[in-house]
C-alpha cells in the first residue's frame, strides 16, 4: 500500500472503511490541473526564497509542465489510483519523474493552503465559464425578443389574465434577471480571486516567500491577509453557490413559463422536436422535458448551498476535515447549472411563437378593464370611483358573456355615466399599450428602446447593477 503523506507518525495503515471515508481522489481529481499550476507557482516562490536553486526550479517546472499536459490530454486518468487525494497523486507522480527533488516542493506548504488555492483557481475558471454561458442566454432571449417584437401576449398575475404586454417585454424580464445573475457571479469572482497559498497549515509559512508575487504569478488580485482565515474560509464557495442558486431559480421560472405557454391550454408557443421528448405509451405526446429539467435541476443547485452552509456553520478555526465536503456540492452545482445555461439557447433559438393565439388570449379575460378605468380618470372620475364602476361593468359583461368592447354604449353609460362614444378607441389592446410608453413599460417605443439598451449592454459588457 502507498504511504500517506502524513504516515511517519503512524505504525499501521488506515482501516479500509476509514480510507474509503477519508480519501477524496475520486472527486478532487478534478483539481489536478489547478494543483499542478499552483505547484509551479509555489516552486517559483520557494526558488525566490532560496529554498531551491534555479537548476532545481527548472527541473521541477519541466516535470510539472509535462504532467499538466498529461492531465489535459486525459483529465479523468487519476480516478482509479490508490492515492489519498489529488495532492498525493501529483506529488507521487512528480517524485517518479525527478526523484528526491520532488520531495522538496512541499517545503513550507500545507495541504490546507494548497487545497484552498486549488479550489479558488478552479472556481475562478468555472465562474468565467458560467458568466459566458449566462451571456449566451441573454443573447438568445434578445434574439427571440427582436424576432417576435410585435407579438402581443397576455400578462398574468396570480396566473390569471391581467394586462396585455408585448412578447418582447416578457423576454426582457428574463434578460434583466440574467443580467443581475451575471453581476452576482462577477461579484463572487472578485472575492474568489484572492490567494491563500503561503498560509501554511494555519500559521503562515516559515520561509520568506513573496506572497504578493506568488499571487500575481497565479493570476490572483492579492494574497489573503490572515493565515487562519485563509485555510478555513469557504465563504467564496458559499457566495458562488448562492449566486448559482439564484441563477438556477431564474432558469426554473423561465422553464415554468415556457411549460405553461407550450401546453394545449395556452398554446402560445411550440417547442422544437430537438428539445422535446415523447411518451412510451401515448403516441400523440410531445413533452417539454428540456424546460421541465430547467425547473427540476434548480434543486441540484439550491441543495449544495444548503448542504455546505450546514457543514461550515459550527466549525472552529482553523482547518477541519469537514471542509473536504465543500467540493462535491460545488462540482455538482456547477455541472448542473452549466448544463441548464447551455440548453436555454437551444430551446429559445428554435422556439415557435403563435402570434394569433397569443393575441386572442390577450384580448380575453377583460384585460382592458384597467384601460377603461384609466379612460374614466381622464374624464375626471377619481380612480377609486372609476375602479368600482368598471368592476360593475365587468360583472355585467360576464353576465352577458360578452367582452367589454362589445357592450352597447348605452349599457356602459348606465354603469359608468362619464363614458362617451370615444371609449371604444381607448380600450383596444393597441391603445392600452401605446399609453404605457414609460421607462420600463410595455409600450412599443419603450420596449424598442429597452431592447436597444439591452443589446448594447450585452455587446459592451456593462451591467447597471
Amino acid at each position: 500500500m502507498l504511504m500517506a503523506l502524513w504516515g511517519g507518525r503512524f505504525e499501521s495503515g488506515p482501516d479500509a472503511l476509514f480510507k474509503q471515508l477519508n480519501d477524496s481522489l475520486r472527486f478532487d481529481y478534478r483539481l489536478a490541473q489547478q494543483d499542478i499550476e499552483g505547484s509551479i507557482g509555489w516552486a517559483k516562490a520557494i526558488a525566490r526564497a532560496g529554498v531551491i536553486n534555479e537548476a532545481e526550479l527548472t527541473q521541477l517546472t519541466a516535470a510539472l509542465t509535462q504532467l499538466l499536459a498529461e492531465i489535459k490530454a486525459n483529465p479523468a486518468l487519476p480516478v482509479n489510483d490508490q492515492d489519498e487525494d489529488i495532492h498525493s497523486w501529483v506529488e507521487r507522480r512528480l517524485i517518479e519523474q525527478v526523484g528526491p527533488l520532488g520531495k522538496k516542493l512541499h517545503t513550507g506548504r500545507s495541504r490546507n493552503d494548497q487545497v484552498a488555492t486549488d479550489l479558488r483557481l478552479w472556481t475562478r475558471q468555472e465562474l468565467d465559464t458560467r458568466i459566458a454561458e449566462a451571456r449566451e442566454c441573454r443573447r438568445s432571449l434578445l434574439d427571440l425578443a427582436v424576432r417576435e417584437q410585435k407579438v402581443i401576449l397576455s400578462g398574468y398575475t396570480h396566473l390569471q389574465r391581467a394586462q396585455p404586454v408585448l412578447f418582447a417585454h416578457w423576454c426582457l424580464a428574463y434578460v434583466e434577471m440574467l443580467e443581475r445573475d451575471e453581476a452576482r457571479l462577477k461579484d463572487a469572482r472578485e472575492r474568489v480571486n484572492i490567494c491563500p497559498l503561503g498560509s501554511g497549515a494555519l500559521a503562515g509559512t516559515a520561509y520568506q516567500v513573496d506572497r504578493a508575487q506568488l499571487a500575481r504569478d497565479l493570476g490572483f488580485s492579492a494574497p489573503t491577509n490572515n493565515s487562519l482565515d485563509a485555510v478555513s474560509d469557504r465563504d467564496f464557495v458559499l457566495e458562488t453557490l448562492a449566486a448559482c442558486a439564484i441563477t438556477a431559480v431564474h432558469l426554473s421560472r423561465l422553464g415554468e413559463d415556457l411549460i405553461l405557454y407550450g401546453s394545449q391550454e395556452f398554446a402560445f408557443i411550440e417547442f422544437d422536436d430537438a428539445v422535446s421528448s415523447g411518451s412510451s405509451l401515448m403516441p400523440q405526446k410531445k413533452n417539454p422535458d428540456s424546460a421541465e429539467l430547467l425547473r427540476g435541476k434548480s434543486g441540484r443547485v439550491i441543495g449544495p448551498l444548503v448542504s455546505l452552509l450546514t457543514t461550515v456553520k459550527g466549525l472552529p478555526l482553523a482547518y477541519n476535515k469537514d471542509l473536504q465536503e465543500d467540493k462535491e456540492p460545488l462540482f455538482d452545482a456547477m455541472d448542473h447549472l452549466s448544463m441548464c445555461l447551455r440548453v436555454v439557447p437551444r430551446i429559445l433559438d428554435t422556439l415557435k411563437v403563435r402570434p394569433h393565439t397569443c393575441e386572442a388570449a390577450a384580448k380575453g379575460g377583460y384585460s382592458n378593464a384597467t384601460d377603461l378605468a384609466d379612460y374614466l380618470v381622464g374624464k375626471g372620475v377619481p380612480f377609486r370611483e372609476a375602479h368600482e364602476q368598471v368592476g360593475r361593468v365587468v360583472r355585467f359583461a360576464l353576465g352577458e358573456s360578452k367582452p367589454i368592447e362589445d357592450l352597447p354604449l348605452t349599457e356602459l353609460q348606465k354603469l359608468a355615466p362619464m363614458v362617451q362614444p370615444d371609449v371604444f378607441a381607448s380600450i383596444t389592446i393597441q391603445s392600452g399599450m401605446a399609453r404605457r410608453e414609460v421607462h420600463g413599460g410595455t409600450g412599443p417605443k419603450a420596449v424598442a428602446k429597452a431592447l436597444e439598451a439591452a443589446r448594447d449592454r450585452l455587446q459592451f459588457g456593462h451591467i447597471p447593477y
